[in-house]
């Protein structure tokens, strides 16, 4: 469970303002001893307050004079590089504040104009707005465009390379031919072979036929034609040419 963030203001109650000072003191000198056993690094806490007669000094006179002393050793200029005191923390906080406030100002008037553009698209008018209502609703329209344009882009893009990818694959399934499917040169000898082979064997059908009943031409117009009586004609007509 987070703890409550606690109001940054003076604690006008004496009582309550006193058991502040001891609880958040007692805090602090547990971070300088942390900060300092962690980090490796020499420091000091010196505390000043209307409670007490001496100041209390962490982590005792010695170490926080010989930290001192190292202290005002440095240049000047790297003595105050960082360092703060009540005025310019308050200077600081006031310019951090002022920076919030000026993006929730600008997000407020962005929704505002957002809504006022909807209006417009149901019909509502322009004639109550002035010069600065009138270029702030026209950078919102800029800034939808842009939107706008930019997922257009996108989608384009998109599609461009969806096609590309499906041309790709279709080129590769068309070269490639199926893995059940026989060559054409193969299917046409097979075909060739059968046609042979039903040729040979009409061949000789035909050859003992005439040999058996002598089947052709005679000599001049007078044909020999083969007796068709029910004992033959099974014989020289097979099935599977005339039922």
């Amino acid at each position: 469970m987070t703890r409550k963030k606690v109001k940054l203001a003076f604690i006008t109650n004496d009582s309550a303002r006193k058991a502040t000072f001891k609880k958040r003191k007692k805090g602090l000198m547990k971070k300088v001893s942390e900060l300092s056993t962690l980090c490796g690094i020499d420091a000091c806490a010196i505390i000043y307050s209307p409670y007490d007669n001496s100041p209390e000094v962490w982590p005792n006179t010695m170490g926080a004079q010989r930290v001192l002393a190292e202290f005002k050793r440095m240049p000047e200029m790297e003595q105050s590089k960082k360092m703060v005191n009540q005025e310019s923390f308050i200077r600081q906080r006031i310019a951090k504040a002022s920076e919030q406030l000026k993006k929730q100002s600008k997000e407020n008037r962005e929704k505002e104009m957002t809504e006022l553009m909807y209006q417009c698209l149901t019909g509502k008018g322009l004639q109550n707005l002035n010069l600065g209502d009138l270029n702030d609703l026209g950078w919102v329209l800029d800034q939808n465009l842009k939107e706008i344009y930019k997922r257009i882009e996108g989608v384009k893009k998109g599609a461009s390379a969806s096609s590309s990818s499906v041309a790709a694959v279709s080129s590769q399934a068309a070269a490639a031919p199926p893995m059940d499917q026989k060559p054409p040169v193969m299917k046409l000898g097979l075909d060739q072979g059968m046609q042979r082979t039903q040729l040979e064997w009409f061949n000789d059908w035909m050859n003992s036929n005439t040999s058996d009943q002598q089947l052709g031409f005679g000599h001049g117009d007078e044909m020999i034609m083969p007796n068709f009586n029910d004992n033959h004609n099974a014989s020289v007509w097979p099935t599977g040419f005339y039922p």
